[in-house]
């Protein structure tokens, strides 16, 4: 495998192409009608993709993305040099404020956010 893309279905793409603009500190590599995208590393992509789209090929299979709107169905774990910094980034961003960064039984020291669609992201520095 050479690339990996992890796609979050929205509710409005252009709001969050701009949210994830602000948030990563770049301007997407690709947005079009229906799927826009930026780079987060070598190999990885991440898509912002509109539910209404994404619907008419996975349903009826499974339910409408909409359905789950506001419900945790992701969680998008960025490692970071400062999860404190990344995260007190989001909430400037528009980010709602899930968890407070803390030192997790892991290693890491976390915090995390949910995104308008409520897509966790965790920021995370060791």
């Amino acid at each position: 495998m050479h690339l990996a893309e992890i796609i979050l279905y929205v509710s409005n793409q252009e709001n969050s192409r701009d949210f994830y603009a602000r948030l990563l500190q770049k301007e997407p590599t690709l947005h079009v009608p229906g799927m826009t995208e930026f780079d987060l590393s070598p190999g990885l992509k991440l898509g912002l993709m509109p539910e209404n789209g994404i619907a008419k090929i996975i349903t009826p299979a499974t339910p409408h993305p909409a359905s789950a709107q506001g419900v945790p169905r992701c969680e998008l774990y960025l490692m970071c040099d400062n999860a404190d910094k990344a995260a007190a980034h989001a909430l400037a961003c528009g980010a709602l404020p899930v968890s407070e960064a803390q030192n997790r039984n892991w290693g890491h020291r976390v915090a995390y956010v949910a995104d308008a669609d409520g897509h966790i992201l965790a920021f995370a520095s060791v």
